[in-house]
């Protein structure tokens, strides 16, 4: 994991080493430019700095590139020349996809010349070999409950003789029914990568049922699935209570699977700036730092 939620930025930034490639899952990070109605610290600011130069350096590393939908904290709009020369699997900029997405789209692969100076495959619901590795991917599911207003995402499947990882992008449980459909269907693997539900919306901007069933796919995730090991984090890591919910998911795990957070997975402490922006505002709250090895 390069960048998460758990980390201290809006991220879910994952980069992948499988038989000889390396592979730039959703490389990107941005922050809430509001929350409890006030901008972000400059410790969020400082983390989001020091996270898109390591984003920067693992893209220009690597030989492919995956871009599940156009949300700024999933890929870097504003340095498409970061994406010149590779192949690159992203989200159809045209088909079942919202305005906002279709326009970004845009402007990042036509205008920012994309499509012209990287191999450009539009992925939803295609399965391609590259250098020995697999990548699958699903058809369009929605971020988070159907019909929300901010459309849809693609997950992947990527595969080769050293083991089997799935990227969830933000999925949101999963609470779509299809994207459970699709997850489940994808037979045992190694590691899932996958958003969890966003209980700091509930009841506010999300409904409660729309949480609960992310929960609920979730666990049903998990149970066909039967990953070694889960990092569930992005929109969930937006809630104080995060470590307690993801070591309640772990407790509910079937035997085997073990669920961890983004920051756990790299084994560093959890940063949850934007949970305690507040905090950090009125200096009540010190956040963690990471210590160099």
């Amino acid at each position: 994991m390069v960048a998460a939620d758990s980390m201290g930025v809006r991220s879910l930034a994952t980069y992948i080493e499988m038989c000889g490639l390396s592979i730039a899952v959703d490389l990107g990070a941005s922050l809430a430019p509001r929350r409890y109605g006030l901008p972000p610290h400059e410790v969020e600011i400082e983390e989001l700095e020091r996270s898109l130069e390591r984003i920067r350096e693992l893209l220009m590393d690597s030989h492919v590139a995956i871009i599940t939908h156009y949300h700024y904290d999933h890929y870097i709009a504003n340095e498409p020349e970061l994406y010149f020369g590779k192949k690159i699997f992203v989200k159809h900029p045209k088909s079942d996809i919202n305005t906002s997405q279709r326009i970004r789209a845009h402007r990042f692969l036509v205008k920012g010349g994309v499509e012209e100076k990287a191999d450009v495959v539009y992925a939803d619901g295609g399965s391609h070999v590259f250098e020995g590795v697999r990548f699958t991917f699903s058809p369009p599911v929605w971020h988070g409950e159907p019909g929300t207003k901010v459309g849809k995402v693609i997950m992947a499947l990527i595969e080769c003789d050293e083991g089997r990882v799935i990227f969830g992008s933000d999925v949101q449980g999963p609470v779509d029914e299809e994207a459970v459909k699709w997850l489940s269907s994808q037979g045992r693997i190694d590691v899932l990568v996958i958003d969890g539900p966003p209980t700091y919306f509930a009841g506010y901007k999300v409904p409660v049922e729309a949480v609960e069933a992310g929960f609920r796919g979730l666990r049903e995730v998990l149970r066909t699935l039967r990953p070694r090991r889960v990092v569930v984090d992005h929109h969930l890591a937006r809630d104080k209570k995060y470590g307690e919910i993801v070591s309640d998911i772990r407790a509910g795990a079937p035997a085997g699977v073990d669920v961890v957070s983004a920051a756990e997975f790299e084994g560093v402490p959890l940063r949850l700036l934007e949970a305690y922006r507040r905090e950090l505002w009125r200096g009540e709250w010190t956040p963690p730092e990471y210590t160099e090895t």
